[in-house]
């Protein structure tokens, strides 16, 4: 499971010109599903999502994480973060979950995300999205949680 996660001032998603998920202060997450992935590590990557200490405090260190700043989580599904871009000029997605349990995995996820923090808004599985943010920093970090 991989997750890109920017710190953002604001982020939105539109489907069809349409607004479907929109945060000001927070955390705009990318997360991609590979094969393997379960439900078990959804709480490990959550965590270190939740806890990630990106923000600053008030001297300018990143000490504070998303609760801290009473920050909001926009979540994104984005099948691209599982290729393997190792070899050639083309990335491979046969590490890739397959969509539909990926969707499974990604709402599953979504839900737990919505237990633990106040404001989480999405994008829309499987769809042409069009993100649009402003990064914060920039502050940008890849997570990977590879076991169960």
């Amino acid at each position: 499971m991989r997750a890109l996660i920017q710190r953002v001032s604001y982020a939105r998603v539109l489907v069809n010109d349409e607004i479907v998920g929109e945060i000001s202060r927070g955390i705009l997450l990318f997360v991609g599903f590979q094969k393997g992935d379960s439900a078990a590590q959804i709480d490990k990557l959550l965590n270190k999502v939740l806890a990630y200490r990106i923000f600053p405090d008030t001297v300018g260190h990143m000490n504070l994480a998303l609760s801290d700043v009473s920050g909001s989580l926009l979540v994104v599904s984005q099948f691209t973060l599982a290729a393997d871009t190792r070899k050639g000029l083309r990335p491979s997605f046969s590490a890739a979950t397959p969509p539909v349990d990926a969707e499974v995995l990604y709402d599953d996820f979504v839900g737990r995300a919505r237990q633990r923090c106040e404001h989480v808004a999405t994008g829309q599985f499987g769809a042409d999205m069009k993100v649009q943010l402003e990064n914060d920093g920039p502050v940008t970090f890849l997570l990977e949680i590879n076991d169960p």
